[in-house]
């Protein structure tokens, strides 16, 4: 696939990661020195040619920047090479009332809700560091972009750096849509999961006991075993939702467990006892990982480690060495036609084995672009977006209604079967050998037991391809480690950065790196689909986080954000990002500061309305904008018009905003089609469809338990 990049910060990420699938990348800009130009350009060719000319030999042009910067955009919205797939990421979108806004990853973090989410109570909220929104940005440019391929159109596609963000909030947004309350700020304690950040005798370590009843009753053995459960043995712990109402004296006990070990050690013992516990490691630690090592996950650029990319998988091996960005250009052929759809992924029937957030974000990406999503679910397995009470979101709602399961679930149809029988296990190899993808995020070796590991569905479905998104991958040392984003975060040297000068860190309180891998999962299953071939994505969430670490492997100091200052009215506040001297002098000018005064720049922003101030530095040409909150991107007047949250009928729950779609394909644009399925709402329609089974078939399952 031949690739023109045009980016710049907000989609370099994008044009990496097609490198690290094989793409055939060609730039005009030698934009970067140093680390920076070696981590992101590398696997790239430098080309000197006429831009139309290479355009019009691209399959996909990747194009990003300010509106008014963009070179490949005419002045009616058009764009100037039609036949290609031709991906435009900005700031704020090609449409609504902020289409000509400027940002980079603090303003973007803040407009789209992932700074309000970090930083301690009381303080300034505080966004991801190593520029997280830029690199969602540029992950969604790469999906739209081999959506693009598949579509079998030339097309332009929109995506909005601000939405890439705030469809990437977990609850954020959501706890406002079902429940009218906004999460704050609370030093990285997570909200929803009894997960956070303890610290240990030598370090930090991050770890929790939700999920399953078995991360609970293993941990508190692990207590007892060291004589340091104290009264967590009592009767009434064994209620979850006693545990969740008394979790900070819970949380108390375990502190003083922490505190007595090594971090190592607690990370070593969680894993051997296959709890999720991990320590906080430094990213210049990431190369002494074994797990990563074992795993050929750095990249050799010139003869310098580097971060690498995060699949591994047969038909899909990444890349091990790549050369420092050379003069040349493509030499592949351009990619074949391919015939139009009127989405890209109609008449692709996925397999959905996930539960959570990683998975269940995955293949809702794939059923918005026409993918027929068969999601495959128990009451004898329960998901705790449906099962669990503190990820309901919504007052009263049961297993039906959880805000949560109702947003990463729509267009998704269910199928409850009990994988507990053997029964049950063979209707599931049946519907896999009827399904071009199947998406699963067991612990490695479950689908071995149950014969749907890649060679046995091979043998069933030689083209289907097979994504497993295990927490460390399906080989290595650590394989069955146990993880969640929050032990996942920590281990890729992204909590440790979270850190302020002398204090600890206080890591996420969202699971960004459940939907980073999401991300991942599908750029996997896309590609493999644009071959045509089937095959094994081995994904690791670890590898999917630590790829966003920028180049901090090769120790480029991190970027240091410009600043996050109060406004009037409580807890409000606004991001303000110079990009460059002109800017720097227009907000000096706006606000009366003299050349080298900035320390009074919160005194002139305290008093001011935060919209309002947002809107007149950037009328100024200076990057800026709100700390949004969840009840800010709702009410947003750009997202409005731009129609980014969705409303779906749902049969329990009524009229419900969804979180929209990111990669806005203009020829063959993507669609919420259905809300949420009821548990076991399809069963007996797609077991008729699909395998053809009869009323008595159909009645003897149930009357077995077979399809609950």
């Amino acid at each position: 696939m031949r690739v023109l990049d045009l980016t710049d910060e907000l989609a370099r990420q994008g044009a990496r990661l097609l490198v690290g699938l094989g793409a055939d990348v060609v730039r005009v800009d030698d934009d970067l020195t140093g680390p920076e130009r070696l981590h992101w350009h590398a696997g790239k060719k430098l080309a000197q040619a006429d831009l139309d000319a290479l355009a019009q030999e691209a399959d996909v042009v990747l194009e990003s920047g300010p509106v008014a910067q963009l070179r490949g955009l005419r002045a009616d919205g058009t764009s100037r090479w039609p036949d290609a797939v031709h991906v435009v990421v900005t700031p704020f979108g090609l449409t609504g009332p902020r289409r000509d806004w400027l940002g980079g990853d603090l303003v973007l973090a803040s407009a789209g809700g992932m700074t309000w989410l970090g930083g301690k109570p009381g303080g300034p909220p505080e966004p991801p560091p190593r520029e997280q929104a830029c690199q969602l940005a540029g992950a969604h440019g790469a999906i739209a972009a081999l959506l693009g391929v598949l579509s079998g159109t030339g097309q332009l596609i929109d995506v909005s750096a601000q939405e890439a963000v705030a469809a990437t909030l977990e609850t954020g947004a959501l706890a406002w849509i079902h429940a009218g309350r906004v999460p704050v700020r609370n030093g990285g304690v997570y909200e929803h999961v009894a997960h956070r950040i303890f610290e240990a005798a030598d370090g930090y370590v991050a770890g929790g006991y939700s999920g399953s009843e078995r991360m609970w009753t293993g941990l508190r053995d692990w207590l007892a075993e060291e004589g340091e459960a104290g009264d967590l043995l009592d009767e009434r712990f064994a209620d979850q939702v006693v545990r969740w109402a008394e979790r900070p004296h819970v949380d108390t006990v375990i502190t003083r467990f922490v505190a007595k070990r090594t971090a190592r050690e607690v990370a070593e013992q969680g894993r051997a006892r296959a709890l999720p516990w991990a320590e906080v490691t430094p990213p210049a630690e990431l190369a002494g990982n074994p797990q990563l090592r074992d795993r050929r996950f750095f990249v050799s650029v010139d003869g310098t480690e580097d971060a690498g990319f995060p699949w591994d998988a047969p038909g899909l091996p990444r890349p091990v060495t790549l050369s420092a960005l050379t003069e040349g250009t493509w030499t592949s052929a351009p990619g074949r036609p391919r015939p139009a759809k009127t989405r890209p992924l109609d008449g692709v029937r996925v397999l959905d084995l996930t539960w959570v957030l990683a998975g269940p974000y995955a293949t809702k990406i794939l059923a918005e672009h026409g993918a027929d999503v068969v999601k495959v679910e128990s009451k004898h397995r329960h998901d705790p977006t449906r099962f669990s009470t503190s990820m309901r979101l919504r007052p009263g709602a049961g297993p039906d209604d959880s805000g949560y399961f109702l947003n990463f679930n729509r267009g998704k149809r269910s199928v409850a079967l009990n994988l507990r029988t053997p029964e049950g296990q063979e209707i599931l190899r049946e519907l896999a050998a009827r399904c071009d993808v199947v998406v699963e995020n067991f612990s490695p070796g479950v689908l071995a037991k149950w014969g749907l590991d890649h060679e046995s569905l091979r043998s069933i479905n030689p083209r289907a391809i097979l994504v497993s998104m295990s927490g460390v991958g399906h080989s290595g040392p650590w394989r069955t480690a146990v993880t969640f984003a929050d032990t996942l975060a920590a281990m890729s040297g992204l909590s440790a950065e979270t850190a302020d000068p002398g204090e600890p860190p206080t890591g996420l309180a969202f699971g960004l790196g459940d939907m980073v891998a999401a991300n991942a999962a599908v750029l996997g299953a896309l590609d493999l689909l644009v071959r045509g071939e089937g095959g094994h994505v081995d994904l690791s969430q670890l590898e999917a986080m630590a790829a966003t670490m920028g180049p901090a492997v090769l120790g480029s100091p991190r970027s240091t954000p410009h600043g996050v200052y109060p406004a009037a009215g409580d807890d409000r506040w606004v991001a303000i990002a110079p990009q460059d001297e002109t800017q720097w002098a227009a907000l000096r000018t706006l606000a009366g500061l003299p050349p080298e005064e900035t320390d009074a720049l919160a005194a002139w922003t305290r008093p001011q309305d935060a919209e309002a101030l947002a809107a007149r530095l950037q009328a100024a040409g200076v990057a800026a904008a709100v700390v949004a909150t969840g009840r800010d991107l709702v009410q947003d007047e750009h997202l409005a018009e731009r129609g980014f949250y969705e409303r779906l009928d749902h049969p329990i729950a009524g009229a419900v905003l969804h979180e929209g779609i990111v990669a806005r394909l203009t020829a063959t644009p993507g669609a919420l089609t259905s809300p949420a399925p009821l548990l076991g709402q399809h069963t007996e329609p797609v077991l008729r469809e699909l395998l053809g089974f009869d009323d008595d078939r159909l009645a003897a399952l149930r009357a077995a338990g077979i399809t609950e």
